[in-house]
């Protein structure tokens, strides 16, 4: 939420989500961030889908893409999707998204966290996008 805050970025949340959502604990957390960001919640995949497929490119983050990030030409109105960090998307999603992208890292260690990568690949579209 901080990093959404800071960069101007809305986020939407998927159900079911890695967390149980209780607003007074996520606001606590978010601090005075919380209130910074435009947050919309979808009760499952397809929803998201019928509000953002075909409208919107859907960019997935994945380890396992086969693209680098620095690769990829972002739009403006492109959608930065991170999966589960401990388990990424259900193949469903990596079958459904518009592109999916990597970071390149040492071939010996599996992934950076979900804000460290979002941030740097976050900061690579708004590079491209607003300059």
């Amino acid at each position: 939420m901080r990093l959404c805050a800071c960069m101007g970025a809305s986020l939407d949340i998927i159900e079911p989500c890695g967390f149980l959502w209780n607003e007074r604990k996520i606001r606590q957390s978010a601090m005075d961030y919380y209130d910074k960001i435009t947050i919309t919640r979808h009760n499952s995949w397809d929803d998201f889908m019928t509000e953002y497929s075909g409208k919107r490119r859907i960019i997935l983050m994945s380890t396992k893409a086969a693209v680098p990030y620095t690769d990829l030409s972002f739009e403006s109105s492109d959608i930065l999707l991170a999966g589960s960090e401990s388990s990424g998307v259900p193949e469903n999603v990596h079958e459904s998204v518009d592109k999916r992208i990597f970071i390149p890292m040492k071939h010996d260690l599996r992934s950076l966290n979900i804000v460290n990568a979002t941030s740097m690949i976050l900061g690579e579209a708004i590079r491209q996008t607003e300059l």
